[in-house]
């Protein structure tokens, strides 16, 4: 049923939740993984990414296609980047370049007012996205 499924991700706790799902769905019908990574910009006077240890949460995603690899699955990293707001359309447009059947991605579990008003990268995925999006809740009693 799926040839190529996006696993988006932040490096976040939420985004790592939807990990196992992506991994077990890939293996299940032998799908690619593809594991997209946004880097956001802020702009202005001292513009540079958004968070403080984008270095380290490239790194951690490079280790982990190594380690999905190593594990015998087609797994690849694609990198984005773009100014702050903007994460969900890169996911989106990649997801469309390589004709993703599926996109997984966690979320914090925010109502629908507080994504509006925090903005949410899931909750724009599931609106532009030309393919499904699997969201996955953060675990129950987990803080937000």
């Amino acid at each position: 049923m799926f040839k190529v499924i996006i696993w988006a991700t932040d490096g976040s706790s939420q985004a790592e939740r939807a990990l196992p799902f992506a991994k077990h769905l890939a293996q299940a019908n032998g799908a690619r993984l593809i594991v997209v990574h946004s880097r956001e910009i802020m702009a202005g006077r001292g513009a540079g990414p958004v968070r403080l240890d984008e270095d380290q949460v490239q790194a951690a995603l490079g280790k982990q296609v190594a380690d999905l690899k190593q594990q015998g699955r087609a797994a690849t990293l694609q990198m984005g980047e773009v100014m702050a707001g903007g994460a969900a359309q890169v996911i989106a447009d990649i997801a469309d370049k390589e004709g993703a059947d599926l996109i997984v991605a966690g979320t914090r579990g925010h109502g629908s007012l507080t994504g509006l008003l925090l903005g949410s990268v899931t909750h724009r995925l599931i609106q532009i996205a030309h393919c499904p999006v699997l969201v996955v809740p953060p675990a129950a009693g987990a803080s937000t």
